[in-house]
């Protein structure tokens, strides 16, 4: 009997950047534990963000052998019992992740929270881990198993200042919220379990086709839908963000408005309409329930988070709201790849595409805005607008780059947000002039609305760094090295991005395509 076959190792490339990164979170308590207290806590952050680079590196390889099964025998694309799904959209996603977890390691090295020691980046390791085994997944157990990792990561994280009650009421808040979805969704994927007797998504897929339980399978998908509408602050499921990005140490703040919501619709646009493709059939010609389900999703959360961060005194809390109204933009893009799913057009691959590329650009820029916010909330002792009042005549660069992701996350040409939301508004509407569906139009309509309502809160940020003035504006705002370049990463991104839009743009195509398989 043999325990071990080496004709097998190659499929450990499909989980390779886990296995860095997990060995990795185990040497930094390693480290921590061993070395002196005085000079590990700045250490610490600079070694998980080279951890990070190094699973990033990881990736290139084993993307590169999932791009070749994809081309030559797609059977190979399912790996490790089924479990894991081998193919370029979850490296797509991987990389997503693991470049904001490097930024936020960087951007945490002068923050209190940061100095606790190594377990606070162990666990942005082992968050990273989960996310990126839940973009991978092809599996019930997996996709719940590695949602939980993540999530309870992020919890603990979010937590993390237990003396600090803003940060101590936001631990117990994402928990409680986190645990009440997460327990729905657990619900729904027993239903899929008892309906299909199967985990793996092909086979429950397949079986699911059969069913003639239209009623509960419709339930099931509704349930499971909860889980991931939480993890992307969708409304009505957007209610825990604002409290939690307020309270939480801000470079957590940025990781979970950005990675966690990428985790989100990366299982979300693999596994609902995929798994779940049974449904329209049941009840209308084509995709219509996809359309009813995602379309007033995409309204309702455009319009929360747009007009409740106009009203917000404190930037943190509009960078939630922002979040929540990009979130709302996203779902455009997931409703014109669910509405078209199954039909390989080119229409179905650039909405994914779009998504996939606005979520690359929209990390960098969030990221850097809750970086800025957190130097100036440390320096200042506020992160409210009035304490950005100066900031241009402190530090002329950090300014400058506060500029560059605020105007990013507005969309304003010629900068990477613009390229983010036209690839997004431009998909909806070839699906619409495919589809002759003029839903698509009044989206795409109303998104470009929610954009200009959304000139007024980022230019607040703008307008007090630029034209107030602070008691101290003579006194220089000091910055360390490692959060001034991880600043400098982001607003380096947001502009030189622009170079590199097509090249994102085919690796956004690709990881599409490697999905429809």
């Amino acid at each position: 009997m043999t325990f071990f076959d080496p004709t097998k190792l190659n499929e450990l490339l499909a989980v390779l950047p886990e296995i860095v990164l997990v060995i990795w979170a185990l040497a930094i308590l390693a480290f921590d534990l061993l070395s002196a207290r005085g000079v590990s806590r700045r250490a610490l952050g600079i070694l998980t963000a080279l951890g990070l680079m190094g699973a990033l590196v990881a990736c290139v390889p084993a993307a590169l052998t999932a791009a070749s099964y994809a081309a030559t025998d797609p059977t190979k694309l399912v790996v490790l019992g089924g479990l894991v799904r081998f193919d370029l959209y979850a490296f797509a996603f991987r990389g997503i992740f693991i470049v904001g977890a490097a930024l936020t390691a960087l951007v945490s090295i002068d923050f209190r929270a940061a100095r606790a020691g190594g377990e606070y980046y162990a666990l942005l390791l082992l968050a990273t881990v989960g996310m990126g085994l839940m973009a991978a997944s092809n599996d019930l157990m997996l996709l719940y198993l590695a949602t939980e990792t993540a999530s309870i990561s992020l919890y603990l994280l979010a937590g993390f200042m237990r003396d600090t009650k803003l940060s101590a009421e936001a631990g117990i808040k994402y928990f409680v919220f986190g645990a009440v979805t997460s327990t729905i969704m657990l619900f729904g994927l027993s239903y899929v379990f008892g309906l299909s007797g199967a985990t793996q998504y092909q086979v429950v897929a397949d079986r699911l086709a059969l069913s003639d339980s239209k009623l509960l399978l419709t339930f099931s998908l509704l349930l499971v839908a909860v889980g991931f509408l939480f993890k992307t602050s969708t409304v009505p499921f957007q209610w825990w963000a604002p409290d939690v990005y307020q309270g939480a140490p801000t470079p957590v703040a940025g990781f979970i408005s950005t990675a966690s919501k990428a985790a989100g619709f990366a299982i979300m646009l693999r596994f609902l309409p995929y798994v779940f493709s049974p449904v329209p059939s049941h009840y209308v010609e084509g995709s219509g329930v996809w359309i009813a389900m995602m379309v007033p999703l995409a309204i309702l959360t455009m319009l929360v988070g747009n007009l409740m961060a106009i009203n917000q005194s404190n930037v943190k809390r509009m960078l939630a709201y922002s979040s929540i109204a990009q979130a709302g933009y996203m779902l455009i893009g997931v409703a014109g790849f669910a509405a078209s799913f199954g039909q390989n057009t080119a229409e179905t691959t650039n909405a994914l595409a779009a998504v996939i590329f606005y979520l690359i650009t929209y990390t960098l820029t969030n990221i850097g805005a809750f970086a800025v916010t957190g130097i100036v909330a440390q320096r200042v002792g506020g992160d409210d607008f009035k304490d950005f009042a100066g900031l241009s005549r402190r530090s002329p660069y950090l300014a400058l780059a506060m500029v560059a992701v605020m105007l990013s996350l507005l969309g304003a040409p010629p900068l990477v947000g613009f390229a983010g939301k036209f690839l997004l508004f431009r998909s909806a509407l070839s699906v619409a002039a495919q589809f002759n569906n003029p839903v698509f139009i009044w989206l795409v309509v109303l998104a470009v609305a929610m954009v200009l309502v959304s000139v007024f809160y980022y230019l607040r940020v703008v307008l007090a760094m630029y034209t107030q003035r602070a008691a101290n504006d003579a006194q220089p705002l000091k910055v360390s090295a490692p959060v001034a370049w991880a600043v400098g990463l982001c607003a380096f991104g947001v502009i030189a991005t622009l170079l590199a839009i097509y090249p994102l743009w085919e690796l956004a195509r690709a990881a599409a395509l490697s999905l429809m398989l």
